[in-house]
């Protein structure tokens, strides 16, 4: 029978009761060890979709894990053939598993994404001298090509605002003793960063984003997003160079 793979755990520990997961109706997610640590898996439907139900059922089934120790989570849709061929999986990563699951204990992962703002515009032309010049010069001849190039200077100005203020989002959330993973850029994102956060500092790590949104907020909008597994940290880290 196919097995759906919900992620990586301890072989011992506690492992939630009645948990059920995808499939309609939901499978029972039961934990099956290979040496140390083990994988969460269930029965895999036979015609999987990345349909909402099955989505979330994935997501509160590694909350759900979480809650009870750590986990390394797998990506929605993880099947395997068999057994056999999980157990095969788990032996041959077992190891970097293991340094994982110890990196991550404790710890929850909490995602802040900044974009820019256009507030402020004021003190962009007063400070910008390429839109200072732009609009001088709009101002002088009007037209549609000045004009454009207006446009372009303040929304690069914008971003360059909004880029300043993410790095120092950065550097205030970033500190020596939490770990931060860098995620994909995508257009409009000026930060897309995740942050390795203890479980009990979930409430401080949102007030010290809540102080910096207000500190940079004509300049960036942050969202943060979280507790959420932690998929940016479940490879084990990188050795460190002596």
């Amino acid at each position: 029978m196919s097995l759906y793979i919900y992620g990586v755990v301890g072989a011992s520990g506690a492992f939630p009761d009645d948990l059920r997961g995808v499939g309609d109706p939901p499978g029972a997610v039961r934990r099956l060890p290979a040496g140390a640590v083990a994988a969460a898996v269930g029965p895999a439907p036979d015609r999987l979709r990345a349909r909402r139900r099955d989505l979330q059922a994935h997501q509160e089934v590694l909350l759900a894990l979480g809650e009870a120790g750590p986990v390394l989570p797998m990506r929605f849709g993880v099947v395997a053939d068999d057994e056999e061929s999980v157990r095969a999986r788990l032996d041959a990563a077992s190891d970097g598993h293991l340094a994982a699951l110890d990196r991550i204990a404790g710890r929850v992962e909490m995602n802040v994404r900044a974009t820019p703002v256009d507030q402020g515009l004021a003190d962009i032309v007063r400070t910008d001298p390429q839109v200072r010049r732009l609009r001088e010069e709009a101002r002088r001849r009007p037209g549609y090509e000045v004009n454009v190039r207006l446009g372009e200077a303040v929304a690069a100005a914008v971003t360059r605002r909004a880029v300043r203020a993410a790095g120092d989002v950065l550097a205030a959330l970033a500190g020596p003793d939490r770990e931060v993973s860098h995620g994909p850029e995508q257009p409009g994102w000026v930060l897309n960063a995740s942050f390795l956060v203890p479980s009990d500092g979930v409430a401080a790590f949102r007030a010290e984003v809540d102080r910096l949104a207000a500190l940079h907020g004509d300049s960036a909008a942050l969202q943060v997003t979280g507790p959420l597994p932690c998929y940016s940290f479940a490879m084990a880290p990188e050795p460190v160079a002596v």
